[in-house]
C-alpha cells in the first residue's frame, strides 16, 4: 500500500513539474520576445511567432534530454502506414464538427487570445510555431510525458480515467472557453490513440494536420480565426449542415478503422 501511495505521489509531482516547465518556458519566451520586439521596433507578429517557436523548440529539447517523453522507433518499425493514413482522415473529419460545436455552445474567445492567434496565423513564421513545433512539443508534454505517467500508475483498468485527466489538463492549458472545449475533446481522442500504441507519432500527425488546416484556412479566408461556418459558406446554412454531415462520414469510418489498426 505504501509503495503504491509513493508511486502515486511521485507521478503527481512529475506531472506538476512537466506542466510548470511547459508553462514557464512559454511565459519566459513570449514575454522576452515581446520586450525585444518593442525595444528594437520589430513587428509584434514576428516576435510572437519567434517566442512561440523558441518555447516549443526548448520544450522538445528538455523533454528529450530528461527522457520525460522517451524517444523510440518501435512504433514506426511496425510500418503502420495504413493506420497513419486513417489518422490523417480522422483529423480532417474533426475540423468542421469541432467548429460547429463551439458555435452552438456560443462561447466567445477572449480578445487577448484572439489577437495572439491572429498574429501567429497571419505570418509565415507563425506556421513554424503553430504548424510544426507546437504539435511535437504539446504531444511530448501531454501524451508522451503526462499521460504516460498517468497510465503507469493507473494501469489498464483505469485507462480512461488517465486519458480524461490528461485531456482536461490539455484543455485547461489552452486557457479559454472555445479552445478548452476543443482541446479537451481532441485530447480524449489523442489519449485513446496513445493508449493503444504507446507512441506519440499518430498524435503528432493528427495535431499537425489540424493546426496546418487552421493556418491555411485563416490565410485563405481572412478572419477565419474569429469567423463562423455560416460566413465561410457565404450564408448558406444548408451548406453548413452538408459539410458537417460529410465530415462525420469521414470521421466515423476513420475512427472505426483506427480501432482495428492502432496497436502497440
Amino acid at each position: 500500500m505504501n509503495i503504491m501511495k509513493n508511486n502515486n505521489v511521485k507521478a503527481a509531482v512529475d506531472i506538476v513539474l512537466y506542466l510548470i516547465v511547459f508553462v514557464l518556458l512559454q511565459v519566459i519566451f513570449l514575454n522576452g520576445a515581446d520586450l525585444m520586439g518593442k525595444h528594437y521596433g520589430i513587428d509584434s507578429a514576428i516576435t510572437m511567432a519567434a517566442g512561440t517557436a523558441l518555447s516549443g523548440l526548448i520544450t522538445i529539447v528538455i523533454f528529450l534530454w530528461r527522457r520525460w517523453s522517451p524517444y523510440s522507433r518501435e512504433y514506426i518499425a511496425t510500418r503502420p502506414w495504413t493506420a497513419l493514413v486513417w489518422v490523417v482522415l480522422l483529423s480532417l473529419g474533426t475540423i468542421i464538427p469541432s467548429q460547429w460545436m463551439i458555435e452552438v455552445l456560443d462561447v466567445d474567445m477572449p480578445k487577448e487570445t484572439l489577437e495572439l492567434m491572429t498574429k501567429l496565423l497571419g505570418t509565415p513564421w507563425g506556421y513554424l510555431a503553430v504548424g510544426v513545433l507546437a504539435p511535437v512539443a504539446e504531444e511530448m508534454v501531454f501524451r508522451g510525458a503526462i499521460l504516460r505517467r498517468l497510465l503507469e500508475v493507473m494501469g489498464e483498468g483505469r485507462k480512461w480515467f488517465a486519458i480524461i485527466i490528461s485531456a482536461l489538463l490539455f484543455g485547461a492549458l489552452h486557457a479559454n472557453g472555445p479552445q478548452f472545449i476543443h482541446a479537451a475533446l481532441i485530447g480524449v481522442l489523442l489519449g485513446w490513440m496513445y493508449s493503444r500504441t504507446n507512441s506519440i507519432v499518430p498524435e503528432m500527425l493528427f495535431h499537425w494536420i489540424n493546426n496546418t488546416i487552421a493556418f491555411v484556412a485563416y490565410n485563405m479566408i481572412h478572419q477565419t480565426a474569429d469567423g463562423k461556418l455560416i460566413d465561410i459558406f457565404q450564408g448558406n446554412q444548408r451548406s453548413v449542415y452538408m459539410a458537417l454531415g460529410f465530415s462525420l462520414c469521414i470521421f466515423l469510418p476513420s475512427l472505426f478503422q483506427l480501432a482495428q489498426r492502432l496497436k502497440k
